[in-house]
């Protein structure tokens, strides 16, 4: 961690709250922003502006412009001149291996024990790629950020190799006699002293297989950790009598009401959530319903920012607003110390808009959110008559028994291994003295255990700890099965051989019961026996097994049981939240994942402590400032964000970071929330103190960058005006402008691309998948400080009103505009940039000499250049990953977006070979493929049935920065507003 003194040339200045206010009172609230700076209009900002691109600030005279122009000139003639490279052919060709022709293959990958069906890429036998399966209900083809990144894990070099004995290399047979000598001591007493921890899992045959092993050794104890699983099995289980999973059903639910919920930010269930929720959207566009979501939370989220109204609270009063909504529908009284007028007048009529939509609305409350919350809010739902048709009930997904055997907790073991219960201890797929609270004292109590075993993907902080370490294969390179958000069975087969001496979980289970030879696809076809081969075949082949999905049950909610309303106490509320980007660290050392800008804050490679605008204004805070969080006598120190819409009193803070076994790329990165947390109070705790240090933090932050510096970038329209029909000429939204250039040939198809900005729910599946797809290389914080991040597609996060509590938020990602007069291409000294004869902006690679002139004339800032060979050190297993069918740019080249020509030029040579034109929907480029919600349509301009031309004719189509005459053919359809539940009074 840099840390510099506040006195430092480099340390931001101080906000200016008053400029701040007088700007917004100024526009009356109107223009949407994307950075307190902006708003303030610091000099510093316009400064910082300026230099992001000398199209803007020129720093050239003439008579050096042509030097270094005749320089250019005389250098492009060098730029094919490199030494050619051979290819190395087969020694024997493999069978069905063509190279440069993909092979897929469905299979899939965990997330906190959650099935994601994927299909996986593969070139001449390397993964390359993974997108969503189309045929599952789940993914319908989209994916999530994490998904994507899991192809970079499979090749991450920090992988555990072999097994370790106390820290020193080991192999399996050695593993295999110690194992063996547990047995025989465990047969001796019917498996008394054998404790095992597991991270969540839903896998069947896992489960079989504990089964299996608790009838050897019925005395054995088994248990569960999930660091962010949050409390939803045991609200079930006091509100129902059983733990139940509750599965939500956006796309049939006109009206959702949240409660410090996030059901659309990273989680395991982020993907059905999304899809459906885009199903919906996409519903009311046509007429059919609406789609309105109200949220009430105390920490800004994904889900609060595309919530057409968002309320913010103080954690403590979540519960007095569910009991007024509780007393408006029927069910009890209200709190004891009322709601303020406004809020209470809200809330009543927002139960008067469900009542009037009973069956059609859903109202959720967060897994981590009060018991008594939660339990409230599933009687509510029944009330409204909403269970079977916008939410149903299954058995859980994630196993909590395993025979007889109900899975205990963390807790529960630290007791156990005090009391002297514990002689051998298996930890298996978890972290806990990374991941567990402080006050467990989990690394001292581990060192009570005679015997520690340890099964991980790295060698992490627990692996430390152990006698044993065991590597264990990755999703990609073994055999697995799993549950998906549905219920349904999904198959994980390998798409490559294992790397490393590494073994499935489940081989390591079958070797602890005196398998010698233990092989994961057997031990997954023993699960799933009750299949003949022909239709085993075609579950692999599919990637899961048809009707396995949990039938629904039928259960009676009991009345809500209220908690006692909290005493007034002294200091700030803390939250304690996951990583947007990185979860709980399992996935910290993915570059893709730290360099990928957080959906909220932008930030990259570090985690902060969140704090409202005004409580930065009372302690005099800049963005980084390093502030000293104590409760008791723990202390946190981490760098401040200010946070639009943050609750006043809390702090906010996130988890996966200030590891120190996470491998090359995240260890030691960021500050760590443990101490502050406690086993019993895991979510919130109350009664903190707030200290500016003096010192401060460098973050690495994109919401500043690329800024079209007092140009309106994002529209939005009332609803009733949004789908208006409007004469447009149908490519272009306005006139070509007057020019001395010859007019650019007409070409078919004209590929172009229709970004829904109201469906936009601004993930980042579209950032990492264009990052995997054409071989972006990670760059590292400091590069990215000084606005060098290479993605080649941006997501802004727009404000509108207030920073205290900004009345709508909004995503914008901005790719390559393709304009049909596009400045860079007459900017361009050695034709690098040219207009292609398919309607393209291309970069050609091996013309460019690195002026860098195209990205000054850019107005879209969306050019990106190599200052340095970025992929010159990378590992062999990472070279591995890259898709070789795009090109890996070298030092001083320009690179953007190629709307991913690649799979253009594979859909054109497929439609030759077949005599026929690309249909509709073959080509889809990166981004588009992996979105969720379907905000990004591409197609051929030309063709009037394309679904890119949809909204198209209507009121809220524009173009970015239309009026200069570039027309772009990447165009967008702006946000649509709704009207509030209840007007401001004037």
């Amino acid at each position: 961690m840099h840390i510099r003194d506040e006195t430092d040339p480099q340390h931001p200045a101080p906000l200016d709250w008053t400029a701040i206010r007088e700007r917004l009172e100024g526009e009356r609230g109107a223009g949407y922003w994307r950075s307190l700076e902006q708003l303030a209009d610091e000099p510093a900002f316009a400064a910082f502006v300026e230099a992001e691109f000398p199209s803007i600030a020129p720093q050239m005279d003439r008579r050096r412009f042509l030097q270094v122009m005749g320089a250019s000139m005389a250098m492009a003639g060098l730029a094919g001149c490199s030494e050619p490279e051979k290819g190395v052919p087969y020694v024997l060709q493999p069978e069905k291996i063509i190279p440069g022709e993909a092979q897929w293959y469905a299979t899939t990958v965990t997330f906190a024990g959650y099935a994601q069906p994927v299909l996986g890429r593969t070139h001449v036998g390397r993964p390359t790629k993974l997108e969503g399966n189309p045929d599952h209900p789940v993914s319908r083809g989209a994916s999530t950020a994490t998904i994507q990144a899991a192809i970079l894990q499979l090749y991450d070099p920090d992988r555990s190799q072999a097994p370790r004995f106390k820290g020193v290399a080991a192999t399996w047979d050695s593993f295999q006699l110690e194992a063996s000598r547990l047995a025989e001591r465990l047969d001796g007493k019917a498996g008394r002293g054998l404790h095992v921890l597991i991270g969540a899992t839903s896998s069947p045959t896992l489960q079989r297989q504990f089964s299996e092993m608790l009838q050897r050794w019925p005395e054995a104890r088994l248990y569960r950790h999930e660091p962010f699983e949050g409390d939803h099995y045991r609200t079930a289980e006091r509100t129902f009598g059983r733990a139940v999973e509750t599965h939500y059903r956006f796309d049939a639910a006109e009206w959702v009401l949240s409660f410090e919920h996030d059901w659309l930010g990273l989680g395991p269930r982020e993907l059905p959530h999304a899809v459906r929720w885009g199903e919906r959207k996409r519903l009311a566009a046509k007429g059919e319903g609406e789609a309105r979501l109200l949220v009430v939370e105390s920490v800004p989220t994904l889900t609060g920012a595309k919530a057409s109204e968002r309320k913010r609270i103080e954690p403590e009063t979540l519960q007095a607003y569910v009991q007024v909504l509780s007393a408006a529908l029927g069910e009890g009284d209200g709190p004891a110390q009322p709601l303020p007028v406004e809020r209470q007048r809200w809330i009543e009529a927002v139960a008067n808009e469900l009542k009037a939509r009973a069956g059609r609305c859903l109202i959720t409350a967060g897994e981590r959110a009060p018991v008594a919350v939660q339990a409230a809010v599933h009687r509510l739902n029944q009330r409204l008559g909403n269970v079977g048709k916008t939410l149903t009930y299954s058995e859980p997904l994630v196993w909590l028994e395993a025979g007889n055997q109900r899975l205990g907790d963390l807790p529960g073991l630290v007791e156990a291994i005090r009391d002297d219960q514990v002689e051998a201890l298996l930890m298996l797929e978890c972290n806990p003295v990374d991941t567990a609270a402080a006050d467990l004292e989990l690394e001292q109590v581990l060192d009570e255990v005679p015997l520690r075993i340890h099964a991980g993907l790295y060698y992490d902080e627990t692996a430390a700890y152990c006698h044993w370490h065991l590597p264990l294969t990755h999703d990609l390179d073994g055999w697995q099965d799993a549950r998906a958000a549905d219920g349904s069975v999904c198959l994980g087969q390998p798409l490559v051989r294992t790397f490393y001496s590494s073994r499935t979980l489940s081989e390591v289970l079958a070797l602890m019961q005196g398998d010698l030879n233990p092989d994961g696809r057997a031990e997954l076809r023993k699960t799933w026996q009750s299949l003949d081969e022909r239709a085993w075949r075609q579950a692999l082949e599919r990637g899961f097994i048809e009707n396995t999905a949990l039938p629904p049950l039928t259960i009676e909610a009991a009345p809500a049981i209220w908690d006692a309303e909290p005493a007034p106490e002294e200091g700030l509320t803390l939250r304690f939240l996951p990583d947007p980007s990185v979860w709980d660290g399992r996935l910290a050392n993915l570059g893709w994942l730290q360099e990928l800008p957080k959906p909220i804050t932008k930030l990259t490679w570090d985690n902060v402590i969140g704090v409202a605008p005004k409580l930065a204004e009372e302690h005099g805070l800049s963005n980084g400032d390093l502030v000293r969080v104590t409760l008791g006598r723990r202390v946190v120190i981490g760098p401040a964000w200010i946070m639009p819409g943050h609750a006043e009193r809390t702090l906010s803070l996130y988890a996966g970071y200030g590891r120190t076994r996470a491998g090359r790329v995240a260890d030691r990165l960021g500050y760590d929330i443990a101490p502050l947390r406690t086993a019993d109070d895991p979510w919130l705790r109350r009664g903190a103190r707030l200290e500016k240090t003096g010192e401060f933090l460098p973050l690495a932050t994109t919401q500043s960058h690329h800024i079209p510096h007092g140009k309106e970038t994002i529209k939005s329209e009332p609803r009733d005006e949004a789908y208006r029909k409007v004469p447009t000429e149908p490519l272009y939204l306005f006139e070509q402008a007057k020019t001395l250039y010859p007019p650019t040939p007409p070409s078919e198809p004209v590929w172009g691309m229709t970004i829904d900005l109201d469906q936009c729910i601004g993930c980042n599946a579209c950032i990492v998948a264009c990052q995997a797809e054409n071989n972006i290389p990670v760059v590292g914080k400091e590069q990215v400080a000084m606005g060098r991040n290479m993605h080649w597609l941006r997501v802004d996060h727009y404000y509108k009103g207030d920073p205290a509590e900004p009345e709508s938020s909004a995503f914008q990602p901005v790719p390559c505009m393709h304009c049909e007069q596009a400045p860079c291409e007459v900017g361009c000294p050695v034709n690098a940039t040219v207009h292609g004869p398919d309607g393209l902006n291309e970069q050609i690679y091996n013309r460019c000499i690195g002026t860098r002139t195209c990205a000054s004339y850019c107005p879209y800032k969306v050019r990106r250049f190599n200052w340095f060979d970025w992929t010159a050190d990378d590992e062999p297993s990472i070279q591995h990953q890259r898709n070789p069918n795009v090109t890996v740019r070298s030092r001083g080249v320009m690179e953007k977006c190629t709307y991913c020509v690649q799979r253009i030029s594979e859909a054109r040579i497929a439609a030759r070979i077949d005599d026929r034109p690309v249909a509709d929907g073959e080509v889809q480029t990166a981004c588009q493929q992996s979105c969720p919600t379907q905000a990004i349509i591409f197609g051929d301009l030309s063709d009037p049935g394309a679904r890119v031309r949809e909204g198209r004719d209507t009121k809220r189509h524009y173009g970015l920065l239309e009026e200069l005459g570039t027309r772009p053919k990447t165009t967008y359809l702006g946000v649509v507003e709704l009207p509030k539940i209840v007007e401001d009074e004037p």
